[in-house]
């Protein structure tokens, strides 16, 4: 196994530093994938842009949760699955959706169900969706914008998850309550 150095604010390469420095005040702390990308400060911008940029979409705010989970257990990615999960209880998404998210069942909303469907599908089917799967979405009430949210939604978890399969990321301690495994899933 290659080992990937997880690097804070104060030994980061250079240009990672106010990245890096950022995050902690934001998050209070930096997380381990953030140390980990500031091996290449680019790869750190490049996932900081397009989590903030979704994070503006217009995609729900439970929806955007459905997404990063969903992804991530398609992708198989221990840490972003407990992250994700951590970080969708504390904006109050049921357990039980989350629960049903982590082992790859459907939900029982129907809403979020077409949103955790369509980002399964693009995952897994590497974006070659079938033109079904996107009408049932959109008759779940959703728009041709969501659609591409979510495609911006999964470009975000897999620079994520592919770094964290490739390094071998620590889990955080802010989410090991939530550890989860690829063998919790059934996709």
């Amino acid at each position: 196994m290659i080992d990937f150095r997880v690097y804070d604010e104060s030994d980061a390469p250079e240009a990672a530093r106010p990245m890096l420095e950022a995050a902690k005040k934001r998050m209070g702390f930096v997380t381990t994938l953030n140390g980990v990308m500031a091996e290449s400060p680019e790869l750190l911008a490049g996932y900081n842009a397009l989590a903030e940029q979704f994070g503006r979409s217009s995609l729900p705010g439970p929806a955007k949760h459905v997404v990063w989970i969903t992804a991530s257990v398609a992708n198989g990615c221990d840490y972003c699955v407990a992250a994700h999960s951590t970080l969708a209880l504390r904006s109050r998404v049921p357990a039980e959706v989350i629960e049903a998210l982590r082992a790859g069942k459907p939900l029982p909303d129907a809403g979020l169900e077409a949103a955790r469907r369509l980002t399964l599908a693009m995952v897994t089917q590497r974006g070659w969706v079938d033109d079904s799967e996107i009408q049932a979405f959109l008759a779940a009430g959703y728009t041709r914008r969501h659609v591409l949210d979510i495609v911006l939604g999964v470009g975000m978890k897999t620079l994520s998850n592919y770094t964290n399969h490739i390094a071998h990321t620590p889990l955080d301690p802010a989410w090991q309550d939530q550890e989860w495994t690829r063998e919790q899933a059934t996709i």
